[in-house]
């Protein structure tokens, strides 16, 4: 079904664009056997983005994109921009990105975006206006929609009270697993789809793609498609999401011409750690950040995460949204 994708990229009037690449607490436990978030109201005026930058794996080559946490949010003027060598006396010849086979820039980035005052949508990468009619992306919806997803590739945590909650309150959600936590935890995996919430594909080992062959990146995803129909004996949805937020413009149509749509996402948190203020902190964050076809991104082992989220699903209703499946955003 066609939807249409909002593209704008807004000024940054009170906030500061912020690099950040998701799906940090998976990167804690990036193997086969992973471990096991203020004001009562949100505030009414517009706060700086909070950075999330999750710790990469020690594979993680320093060529990407730095996912690394930081003690503050770090401005960037754009997703390209890099730290700049000491100066020499004689330049070196600056190295261009080798575009693959059919002209897309192989140049590795990392999604983010740029905050704006409460209630407005969000800033966009300035790639996004890049894309062609071919390479299927979704980051942000329209209306009164919000989307809920949910990053699990590391620590599940209370994995019951969350499906519970979600079906107390009549959400469907759409998780987005990791192959080894499939394979560990094959019961919660066929209760999700089973709930009706749909499994979006985040690949079998959550390695940084942009440091792969094309055929390692087909691997990865062929793989945990056919996972997830062994286990739950249905098709995984075609909802892909980079681990890190690490993709290229190259990536971009390798997952299109596999049948996915890329899922970014228009509201994310520095929740793989624990949370200052407890469950006040994701709830605050949220709150102060819903627009308009908002896509959320939590992460699962967030325990703060489970002990705000009724009380953000009722308030986020009574703030005149409602809660809508990812299908409305496939192309």
């Amino acid at each position: 079904m066609k939807h249409p994708i909002h593209t704008r990229i807004l000024p940054a009037v009170t906030a500061c664009a912020l690099l950040f690449a998701a799906c940090s607490a998976e990167e804690e436990s990036a193997s086969p056997k992973p471990s096991a978030a203020s004001s009562m109201s949100p505030a009414s005026s517009a706060a700086a983005a909070v950075s999330p930058t999750p710790e990469p794996p020690a594979s993680k080559p320093s060529s990407s994109p730095s996912v690394g946490p930081s003690p503050s949010p770090v401005p960037s003027p754009s997703p390209s921009a890099v730290s700049s060598a000491s100066p020499s006396a004689t330049p070196k010849p600056t190295v261009k990105p080798v575009p693959a086979p059919g002209g897309a820039s192989t140049k590795a980035v990392s999604w983010y975006y740029m905050k704006k005052k409460k209630g407005e949508v969000p800033g966009f990468p300035n790639e996004m206006k890049q894309l062609t009619p071919n390479q299927k992306v979704a980051w942000v919806g329209t209306g009164k929609k919000v989307y809920l997803t949910f990053d699990t590739g590391g620590p599940l945590g209370e994995s019951d009270k969350l499906l519970q909650i979600l079906r107390d309150n009549g959400v469907k959600a759409t998780f987005f697993l990791v192959g080894y936590n499939v394979k560990q935890y094959k019961t919660f995996a066929k209760k999700v789809a089973d709930e009706g919430h749909l499994i979006g594909n985040h690949t079998m080992t959550h390695k940084d793609l942009t440091t792969m062959s094309d055929d390692e990146v087909r691997k990865e995803l062929g793989d945990f498609a056919q996972l997830i129909k062994d286990v739950t004996g249905k098709p995984v949805a075609p909802l892909f999401r980079f681990p890190y937020g690490a993709y290229s413009m190259h990536l971009l149509d390798l997952v299109s011409e596999m049948g996915y749509t890329s899922v970014f996402w228009s509201t994310a948190m520095k929740d793989w750690e624990p949370r200052a203020n407890g469950a006040e902190d994701p709830y605050n964050d949220i709150m102060n950040g819903l627009h308009d076809g908002n896509v959320i991104l939590m992460h699962q082992g967030s325990k703060e995460n489970i002990e705000a989220l009724e009380r953000i699903i009722q308030d986020v209703r009574k703030a005149g949204y409602e809660f809508a499946g990812l299908e409305d955003l496939m192309k």
